[in-house]
C-alpha cells in the first residue's frame, strides 16, 4: 500500500498500483516523502476526490492499536508500544538531584512550596506517566491523519473495576453493592496493622518479633501496590537483606503460598486516562464515537477475527467484515533525551565516566533506521570508535558491533519507530468474509 499526498500535503487515497507509481516517481511528477510507511506527494494538481474512512483506535495502557477502514477495505493497521519507563526515569533524576544538592549546596535550606503542590496545583493534572500515554495516543491519530483522509474516529475507552479484577485473581466472589466498603483489613487502624496481625506477629522469614517492618512482594517501582495480599511481615534485618538482593522468595520459601499479585497499575492507568484521551482526541475537529470492549468481542465473535491490538481497532472502526490489510507496522515510542551527564560509578582517580556517548558518530545517530547485510534494523547503541549495535523492534540482535562501513541509512533517527511487517497468518483463513 502506497500513501499518497496531493500537491498541497493533502491526503489522498492510497493505491496499490505500484507500477503506476514507478511512473511519477521516474517521470518526476511525484517525490517520496516518507519511506515507512512509504508515502509520496504529487507534483501536479488533482481533483482530490477521496472515500470516507474510520478510524478506530483501541487504547491502552502499554500497547495500541490502529486500524483505518472504508467500507470495502482495510487502509492501515498498525500496533504501537509506549513508553514504560517515565516513572524510573523520574525517580532516578530526583534521586540524582538531591544527591548533588546534598554534596554542592550543603548550606541551602529545604524549600517545598516552590512546586505546584496543594492550592497551587492546576485542575485537571496528570502525572507525567500518564499524561505521556495520553499524548502519544493523540500523536499517533494525528500521524495516521497526515497520511489519510480520515472523517471519523471511534474509540474503545474500557473503564475497569479493580476491585472485581482482584476477586477474579484470587478466584473469589466478585464484590457488591456494600461489599466495596468492607475490605479485607476492615476493623484495623491501617493496612500495616492487619499485615502484622495475619502473620502472627513475627517475621516471616526467620520467626523474629523485634523490629518488625512490612515488606512488598512486588516493588512499587514494578507496578505493586499497597494491598494487604502484596505485603508480607518481616524483619528489619530480613528487610534489609531483600533489598541488597542477598535473599528472595525462591531461596527463602518461606512467603505467603502462591506468587506475587498481578500488578493491576495497567487497569488504573485506564481509569485516569481515558477521559484526558478523549478530551485531546476532541481538539482534532473531527466525529469522536465511543465504543466498549463488549462490542469488540462481539464484532469479533461475528466475523471470526482474531484477538490482537490491531485487529480490535478494526472491530472497533465498525468494519469488522472488511478483510484486513496485508501487512501491518509496529511502532515505538523511544525517549527523546537523556540529560544525565556522568555515571553514578567513581573509576579510578576520582574520575566519572560521561554517560552521553557522541551525538552523532561516523554519521549516525541513536535511532537511525539502518541497513546491514540486506536487512532493516534500528540503532540502539552506538560507540566512539564506530562500532554500533543493530536490532529490529521485535529484539532480534543483527549485529552487536557492526562497524559504520557496512550501515547504510534508510531513515534518520525518529521519536517513533515504525517498522513494516506481515501478518504471520491470513486472517481470510479465519472465517473473515470477502471484499464486498
Amino acid at each position: 500500500m502506497v500513501y499518497v499526498l496531493a500537491k498541497d500535503g493533502t491526503p489522498l487515497m492510497p493505491t496499490s498500483r505500484h507500477g503506476k507509481v514507478r511512473h511519477l516517481l521516474n517521470e518526476e511528477k511525484a517525490v517520496v516523502v516518507r519511506r515507512t510507511p512509504f508515502t509520496i506527494r504529487l507534483l501536479y494538481e488533482t481533483p482530490g476526490r477521496t472515500q470516507p474512512v474510520s478510524l478506530g483506535v483501541d487504547a491502552g495502557a502499554v500497547h495500541v492499536g490502529l486500524s483505518a477502514c472504508t467500507d470495502r477495505k482495510e487502509l492501515f493497521s498498525a500496533e504501537c508500544e509506549l513508553r514504560t519507563d517515565v516513572n524510573q526515569n523520574l525517580e532516578q533524576r530526583r534521586r540524582l538531584r538531591r544527591s548533588r544538592r546534598t554534596r554542592k549546596t550543603r548550606y541551602r535550606k529545604p524549600r517545598f512550596l516552590n512546586r505546584t503542590h496543594g492550592h497551587n496545583k492546576p485542575e485537571k493534572k496528570l502525572a507525567p506517566s500518564v499524561k505521556e500515554r495520553c499524548d502519544c495516543h493523540v500523536t499517533l491519530v494525528r500521524k495516521v491523519m497526515r497520511i489519510l483522509p480520515v472523517t471519523s474516529i471511534t474509540i474503545e475507552m474500557a473503564p475497569f473495576d479493580t476491585q472485581k479484577l482482584k476477586a477474579r485473581l484470587a478466584k473469589k466472589n466478585a464484590p457488591k453493592g456494600t461489599g466495596y466498603q468492607h475490605g479485607e483489613a476492615e476493623g484495623y487502624d491501617n493496612v500495616k496493622a492487619y499485615v502484622k496481625w495475619r502473620d502472627g506477629g513475627k517475621c516471616r522469614i526467620c520467626g523474629s518479633h523485634t523490629d518488625l517492618q512490612v515488606h512488598h512482594r512486588l516493588q512499587r517501582k514494578d507496578g505493586g501496590s499497597n494491598r494487604p495480599d502484596n505485603l508480607i511481615c518481616v524483619c528489619g534485618k530480613c528487610h534489609r537483606a531483600f533489598h541488597a538482593g542477598l535473599m528472595d522468595e525462591k531461596t527463602t520459601k518461606l512467603m505467603l503460598p502462591g506468587k506475587a499479585p498481578k500488578a493491576l497499575s495497567s487497569a488504573a492507568f485506564m481509569g485516569i486516562m481515558r477521559w484526558a484521551v478523549w478530551d485531546g482526541l476532541k481538539t482534532l475537529g473531527l466525529p469522536l464515537h465511543m465504543s466498549f470492549g463488549y462490542i469488540t468481542a462481539e464484532q469479533r465473535k461475528k466475523f471470526h477475527v482474531s484477538k490482537s491490538h490491531r485487529a480490535d481497532a478494526r472491530c472497533v472502526s465498525g468494519h469488522g467484515d472488511v478483510p484486513p490489510v496485508n501487512e501491518c507496522f509496529q511502532i515505538r515510542k523511544v525517549r527523546c533525551h537523556n540529560r544525565q551527564i556522568h555515571r553514578l560509578t567513581v573509576q579510578k582517580g576520582g574520575v566519572r565516566r560521561n554517560n552521553q556517548a557522541p551525538y552523532e558518530v561516523k554519521g549516525f545517530r541513536l535511532f537511525d533506521k539502518v541497513e546491514l547485510a540486506g536487512c532493516a534494523g534500528f540503532v540502539f547503541g552506538r560507540r566512539a570508535d564506530g562500532r554500533f549495535a543493530v536490532r529490529t523492534l521485535s529484539g532480534v540482535k543483527l549485529n552487536e558491533n557492526s562497524p559504520s562501513r557496512k550501515l547504510r541509512l534508510l531513515e534518520p533517527a525518529r521519536h517513533y519507530l515504525i517498522e513494516r511487517r506481515r501478518p504471520l497468518l491470513s486472517e481470510a483463513s479465519l472465517g473473515v468474509p470477502a471484499a464486498k
